[in-house]
Parts: structure tokens; C-alpha cells; sequence
């Protein structure tokens, strides 16, 4: 497996759901940006489950972090950066039942046909979202690099259970359940949750990244653009079955006179249809992604699926399960994305330093 994403500044990743620990290890972080374990788990914390009234998963993880190497003295050294988080809840035995069985809606089946019939079914094993914690700490590192070039990342659901939320405060979104960018949604999308699990069913949603700050010029022109290194980033999260920037889909219905966003001066522009990003190339406004989550695969209702032979069979899926990836996705993507504009700014501060020393 490709377990390593990045070209300069490049996170390596590790573990399994119900594996003693998951981490990670950065590698090509510059020396000097401030860093501490507390930065870390701070984000971390934001992935952890009881973020909403109900529905989500009874597994308690800590998350604690461990830095055990790349930053002395509260400063990264430029060496690589290794991290672990130990897992605490593991309650494998939920998982015997089905481990000759493929789970409708999960990896269980394509895991089992690219390994030749080998796979780790505790939990999902590498397919879980477990893994996702790996890359929220290596996205954080992310982030303490992009805030020493003033660069913001923010994320927040934008939609929940097909019901959209208000744009009112998205910079507030970190203190209100679901990551919620409104006050007044809070309450309508806790009823969904409590009528999803009430169901003993699942929901899904959008959540929206902002990145203010991004200089002109960050991207690729043809293979590595930045909108597409983007959507890979995202899509590369287990739940998410689309991605939009700018207008998106929207944009297509749109005419072209509507659709270009006038320039008014330099790096002032009338509109942001675009999403900040131009030609693959980031134009200095706010980026902005969306991304579609689909339901929570495991459900506790019946459902017909085969086993490993072949034989039709039907499944009730023990366990514990959030009732929908939202809220705790939002910071995995949050984490994505910081990842790619940490490798864009180094990316292109080694061709200015390659311009700098060709005389």
C-alpha cells in the first residue's frame, strides 16, 4: 500500500484499528517552526468522539500523542518528525462474527480481493477510520508551519442529514456541536441524529475547508494542480464520495460571463466562483473545498450479504458506531488539506531558492 502522501513535506503512516497504536512520521518539515505535543493534541482532540448529543461511537480513546523525535527545545529540528498514539479501547471480539464475512458498504470485500484473501477484520483493520487519527496529528504539524506564514486552514459541516446550515459564523464553528457555522442548526441536526439512531440508522453530509492566506502562484500546471492534489486529498478519507471547489457543480449551470470572477486589480478579484484556484494554481483569494460524505457503512439492521465462500447470508453489525462521520471528519479534512498547502509552499520555495542560486 501507498502509505505516504507528499512530495516535500511528506506524512508516512502506520497501524490498524485494533492494533496496539497508529502513527506517523513527517519528513522534510523545515528546522525552527514551533511545536509541542500540546499543539498536536489539540487538534486531536477536535476528532474525538462525543462531539454531538448522540450517536456517537462508546469507544473511549485518549488519542494521547507522543512525539519521540524531530523537535527539541519546543522547535522542529529538520529532521524527521515520528509521532505515536497508542490504542487504549480495543474490543476485537465484536468483530468474530464477521470475519469471514463481507460487510455491505465496507472495504471487507475489495481488501479481501486485492489480498489474496488476507485482511485484518478487527474493526476494518487499515480501512477503518481509526487511521484517520494519524493524519489529523501529521496535519498539525501541517498547520503550525502554514501559521508561521500567516496561512489559515478552517473546516466546518456546511450540511447534515440533507439539511443545510447558514453560513453566520463559520470562524466560530470549532465551539458548537457538528462543527455547525450557525447557532440556530444546532438544535434541528440534533434531532436528526437522535431520529437516525432511534432508526438504528445512519446519515451523512458536506463539510466545508476554507484556506485564507494562500499566496498567488502555489500549484502545478498540468498533472499535480492544486485543486486536483486537493481532491485527492480528500477523497483519499475513507466516507467522502465527492468533492467540489469553488462553485463546483454548481459551476456548470452557470454562463461563462457569470461564471469568471472579473479581476479588479492585482490579486483583487470581483467574485470567487474559482475557489481560489486557477490554471491548478492558487490565485491568492480563500480556497474553497467541499466535501461529500456518504451514511456510515456499519448499521446494526439486517442486511443480506455472502460470505467468503460465496453463501448468501444476512448480518446484524455489532459493534460501536458513530451515526454519521460528522462532526469528527471535519478535522481529518481540515488535516488533509493543510497537509497539501504545507508540501505547495515548500514546493515552490525550492524553486525560488533554484532561481535565486542560478547565477
Amino acid at each position: 500500500m501507498d502509505n505516504t502522501f507528499g512530495h516535500v513535506f511528506r506524512l508516512t503512516t502506520w497501524g490498524e484499528s485494533h492494533g496496539p497504536a497508529l502513527g506517523g512520521t513527517i519528513d522534510g518539515c523545515p528546522a525552527g517552526i514551533a511545536l509541542s505535543e500540546e499543539d498536536i493534541q489539540r487538534e486531536l482532540d477536535l476528532r474525538r468522539p462525543g462531539q454531538s448529543a448522540a450517536g456517537t461511537t462508546s469507544r473511549k480513546e485518549s488519542d494521547k500523542v507522543r512525539l519521540l523525535s524531530g523537535v527539541f527545545g519546543g522547535v522542529t529540528t529538520g529532521t524527521p518528525i515520528a509521532f505515536i498514539i497508542e490504542n487504549q479501547n480495543q474490543h476485537s471480539n465484536d468483530y468474530e462474527q464477521l470475519a469471514n464475512v463481507f460487510r455491505p458498504g465496507h472495504a471487507d470485500y475489495t481488501f479481501h480481493a486485492k489480498y489474496n484473501g488476507i485482511r485484518d477484520w478487527r474493526g476494518g483493520g487499515r480501512s477503518s477510520g481509526r487511521e484517520t487519527v494519524s493524519r489529523v496529528a501529521g496535519g498539525a504539524i501541517a498547520l503550525a508551519l502554514l501559521k508561521k506564514l500567516n496561512i489559515k486552514v478552517n473546516a466546518f459541516t456546511c450540511e447534515y442529514g440533507g439539511v443545510a446550515a447558514p453560513l453566520t459564523d463559520c470562524e466560530g464553528a470549532n465551539d458548537r456541536l457538528f462543527f455547525a457555522p450557525d447557532d440556530g442548526i444546532v438544535d434541528k441536526w440534533r434531532v436528526l441524529t437522535e431520529e437516525a439512531v432511534s432508526q438504528q440508522n445512519t446519515i451523512g453530509g458536506v463539510v466545508q475547508i476554507e484556506a485564507t492566506g494562500v499566496p498567488a502562484g502555489l500549484g502545478e500546471p498540468v498533472f499535480d494542480k492544486l485543486d486536483a492534489i486537493l481532491a485527492q486529498a480528500i477523497m483519499s478519507i475513507g466516507t467522502v464520495k465527492a468533492v467540489e471547489i469553488g462553485d463546483g457543480m454548481a459551476a456548470a449551470r452557470l454562463s461563462g460571463a457569470q461564471n469568471n470572477d472579473a479581476m479588479t486589480g492585482l490579486n483583487e478579484f470581483a467574485s470567487n466562483h474559482a475557489g481560489g484556484i486557477l490554471g491548478g494554481i492558487s490565485n491568492g483569494q480563500p480556497i474553497i473545498i467541499r466535501g461529500w460524505v456518504k451514511p456510515i457503512a456499519s448499521i446494526p439492521l439486517q442486511q443480506n450479504t455472502v460470505d467468503t465462500q460465496g453463501n448468501s447470508i444476512t448480518i446484524n453489525i455489532k459493534g460501536r458506531h458513530d451515526v454519521s462521520a460528522i462532526p469528527r471528519i471535519v478535522p481529518v479534512m481540515k488535516a488533509m488539506t493543510a497537509l497539501v498547502l504545507a508540501d505547495f509552499v515548500l514546493r515552490q520555495e525550492s524553486k525560488r531558492w533554484l532561481r535565486s542560486n542560478e547565477d
